[in-house]
């Protein structure tokens, strides 16, 4: 597989289901500062990552350290579902304001290992449903992406090829 080339001055979105692998993957490629996490930002500003109930505040948040870092053109990755498209968008507008290209990483190693990964999981408490749910939103992403306005869109589509990506800044 070819590496991942990513400008320095890149905006990076991680797109993929709960158990994806997305947080793994920004710590393996990129640094802690570089990365604005949603989970962590619910976990600034309601005391848990998984208080949805904190979403909105906590995408404003998000939304703001990532408009500072692209207004000063610091590489930025965004690690959070990102299966929305009007999420994309908003992500984009902020990127497009500054200039800087937007890049995204769909991480999908496939459902069944998503599936066990939730059952799995004791830092997560959702109901599958709720993982069905980003699954049919992951299809209809992966649909949408080819129309949306992006410099490039890597698909890893096996927990093989998410385990063997490598990235090259430049």
């Amino acid at each position: 597989m070819s590496p991942i080339v990513l400008p320095n001055n890149a905006l990076v979105l991680l797109v993929g289901i709960s158990g994806a692998g997305k947080t793994t993957f920004a710590a393996a490629h990129f640094a802690a500062f570089e990365t604005l996490s949603s989970d962590t930002c619910r976990a600034l500003v309601a005391d848990d990552e998984n208080d949805q109930s904190a979403n909105r505040a906590a995408f404003e948040v998000l939304h703001l350290i990532l408009h500072e870092r692209l207004r000063r053109g610091r590489f930025t990755v965004v690690d959070a579902t990102n299966l929305h498209s009007q999420a994309r968008q908003t992500l984009r507008g902020l990127a497009s304001r500054w200039r800087i290209p937007v890049h995204v990483i769909v991480l999908n190693p496939g459902w069944a290992v998503c599936e066990e990964r939730w059952r799995t999981r004791t830092d997560r408490h959702f109901e599958r449903k709720v993982l069905q749910r980003q699954q049919d939103a992951l299809r209809s992403t992966l649909e949408q992406l080819p129309n949306e306005s992006y410099e490039a869109v890597t698909v890893l589509d096996s927990a093989a090829s998410i385990a063997a990506a490598t990235i090259v800044r430049r």
